[in-house]
């Protein structure tokens, strides 16, 4: 049984519940958004698999899903989104908000929503229980996309992008990367040489700090 942990207002853990049951009845719980970027600036999206419990067919970003009884949300937010998009990046907390929603199938959600940033240029390899297709976009078309065709997207979502866009903005002009070198010390010398970064950390725009560690 997945039992996942419920929330009081101010988001603390009162206790846990089978998924499907909590949102039957509503039940406010903890969940979780990620949002994934390549160095283009481009949003990854997942198209959700029909057979998924709501919002089947719906396009979303990369991964959500929901704090089990027993974890912590860094747990949690790897976890899935290993087992959804096979991908595995540092991802960082920029924001949460609280919604509530009735799907049209009696299912509720009643969530404290935590949004996760992270960065990537791999594809990722679907799992096709969890998504049926994926798409790298810009901001800009996005913005676009979701004005002409918004019920092509889950709800959540599209309080994400049309409601927080400005702290996601913001979170991609401030995020930073810290590398560490090894380097050995020649003489009285300590030369750096630093070799092609991985490609995730050259991102445009991005803040990269690196930390320097001498070897005597």
């Amino acid at each position: 049984m997945n039992e996942i942990t419920l929330v009081n207002d101010l988001d603390e853990v009162i206790g846990s519940e089978e998924k499907i049951k909590s949102h039957k009845m509503g039940i406010l719980h903890r969940a979780f958004s990620i949002l994934i970027f390549n160095s283009k600036n481009e949003l990854l999206l997942q198209k959700r698999a029909k057979a998924k419990y709501h919002s089947g067919g719906l396009w979303s970003n990369a991964c959500c899903g929901h704090q089990n009884k027993g974890e912590t949300l860094e747990i949690s937010t790897k976890r899935r989104l290993k087992e959804e998009m096979n991908l595995d990046c540092e991802l960082e907390e920029i924001f949460s908000f609280r919604y509530y929603i009735n799907f049209i199938d009696g299912l509720i959600e009643n969530e404290i929503d935590h949004v996760f940033m992270g960065y990537s240029n791999s594809n990722p390899v679907l799992n096709k229980e969890e998504a049926e297709d994926y798409k790298w976009i810009s901001l800009s078309d996005l913005e676009k996309d979701i004005s002409n065709n918004s019920d092509k997207y889950t709800s959540w979502f599209k309080i994400i992008f049309n409601k927080y866009l400005q702290k996601i903005k913001v979170a991609l002009r401030e995020k930073s990367f810290t590398i560490t070198k090894r380097i050995a010390k020649h003489g009285n010398q300590a030369v750096i040489i630093i070799p092609t970064l991985l490609q995730e950390q050259l991102c445009p725009g991005r803040v990269i700090q690196v930390n320097i560690e001498i070897i005597e």
